[in-house]
This record gives C-alpha cells, sequence and structure tokens, in this order.
C-alpha cells in the first residue's frame, strides 16, 4: 500500500524477485556460524592456517570469503560482513541460503555514555531502527530484538567467565556523519548505550528468515562527551580476539 514515505510501504511476501533461495545452493557448511568485524582476528585465524577456507561470494568490491574451523570438535563457519547495514544483510542472506542457521556477531560500537570503557563488553537486547534495511523485512516499527536464546547463549558464556558486561538498546544508524549531539541525546533518554551500523538490519533479517541470531559489541569510540573521542579503539586487538572465542563459544553452545 502506498505511504507518505516509501521506506514505510513495507511488503509482507515472502518470496522476492532476486531470492536467496533460489540463486544459491545450499553446501557442505556448518550450522553454527561467528560473523566477525575484526579483519586482524580473521585473517590471523586465515594465515595461522586453522582455519579452511569453503567459498566466496563476490561484488563489486570483490570477494567475500567464508571460511570455517573446528573448535573442541564441532564445525564452526566464520565471515567478515563488510560495513554498514546493506552488505552486511546481503552477505547474512547469502551464507543463510548456503545453509548456516545458528550467529552470533562480535563487532565494535561508539559508546553514548563515557562511562563506558574501552573493551567493555555490551550485549544488545533491541535495536533502534535507524537504518533502511530492516524496513525491507519487518513491518515498521521503533525497535528490533535480537533472538532471546542468542542473548541468553551470550550471557551464559560471560558469567562463565566472569566478564562484566552492559545490556541495552544499541542505536543501528547508516548515517556515521550525521549523529548530532541532539540526537546521541534522544537515543540515550530511550536507553541505547551504544551506535553502530548493521544490529537492526541482521535482527530483521534474522527474524524475516526464522535463523537465530544475537550480537556482542565491545566499547569503542565516545560519542557521550562533549566532542568525539576516538580512543584509539580499533587497536584493541587482545580485546578484538577474546571477543571473537566468546562469541564462537556462545555460538556452538545454540
Amino acid at each position: 500500500m502506498r505511504q507518505d514515505y516509501p521506506i514505510l510501504e513495507f511488503d509482507p511476501t515472502r518470496e522476492a524477485i532476486i531470492e536467496p533461495g533460489k540463486l544459491i545452493a545450499p553446501i557442505d557448511i556448518p550450522e553454527h556460524c561467528v560473523i566477525c568485524f575484526f579483519q586482524d582476528v580473521l585473517s590471523g585465524l586465515v594465515n595461522s592456517g586453522r582455519a579452511t577456507h569453503v567459498v566466496d561470494g563476490r561484488s563489486e568490491m570483490g570477494r567475500h570469503p567464508l571460511y570455517e574451523m573446528e573448535v573442541d570438535g564441532q564445525r564452526l563457519a566464520f565471515f567478515h560482513p563488510g560495513v554498514g547495514a546493506p552488505l552486511a544483510a546481503g552477505l547474512l542472506e547469502e551464507v543463510i541460503a548456503r545453509g548456516c542457521r545458528t550467529f552470533i556477531v562480535c563487532g565494535g560500537a561508539g559508546v553514548l555514555n563515557s562511562a563506558i570503557a574501552v573493551g567493555h563488553i555490551v550485549v544488545p537486547v533491541a535495536a533502534v531502527r535507524d537504518e533502511g534495511i530492516s524496513y525491507h523485512y519487518l513491518p515498521p516499527a521503533r525497535e528490533v530484538p535480537p533472538s532471546p536464546e542468542a542473548v541468553e547463549a551470550i550471557e551464559r558464556v560471560l558469567e562463565r567467565h566472569r566478564l562484566p558486561y552492559a545490556v541495552g538498546k544499541t542505536w543501528t544508524t547508516d548515517a556515521f556523519y550525521r549523529e548530532t549531539p541532539d540526537k546521541v541525546r534522544l537515543r540515550r533518554e530511550e536507553g541505547c548505550l551504544t551506535v553502530e551500523m548493521e544490529a537492526a538490519a541482521f535482527f530483521a533479517v534474522a527474524r524475516f528468515r526464522h535463523v537465530c541470531l544475537a550480537q556482542m559489541l565491545y566499547g569503542g569510540d565516545d560519542l557521550g562527551g562533549a566532542a568525539w573521542d576516538h580512543r584509539d579503539w580499533v587497536s584493541r586487538g587482545s580485546v578484538r580476539a577474546k571477543l571473537f572465542w566468546l562469541a564462537a563459544e556462545a555460538c556452538l553452545e545454540l
């Protein structure tokens, strides 16, 4: 139905003209998959010989490789989703079509409260939908949640390792150069701890495709003060590696 704004014209039709499940054949791939934004961590796994290359997706950017490895006798897939909701959602769609069904995402995020230290773990229980992709998978709404059973698995793992973490909402936006002071204040007032670019899209695709998915973030740059503080967040190699292995552990529990 035509609306005043095209983004509100949700169509619940299950099958699109370009349908991943008809274009991409299932392959022998693990059901469990970690989606990891840390290219340094993934490159380390590949270069060490621990991971096996399975297949490539392709776009105008080039290859989008999917890997697998063995963890404690279990098969685990992993891939980098790119940056930004459209690419991340598209690559998730393709991996679902190949056969993965259970996902834990690990990445970093800007913090909206300066008290959240660099490296502190945040577990989103909802994403504010300030991007475009989720509106093509779910009816318009302010938020979208992850899979509750996947959130529970993450929390079990973090508590097992006695790691402190925060639980709250995340703000997903396409426009990182338009995170204004007033918008930061509004999002903070509604309970958002972090800001990133993909969570709402991941959660929406997972709900539409009936797969299990949740996300772990670590506190990165700071948008909660009077001025932006980068905090050298992308160089936290030990934090990033630890988050990958925590995500793997949680994923394999599902």
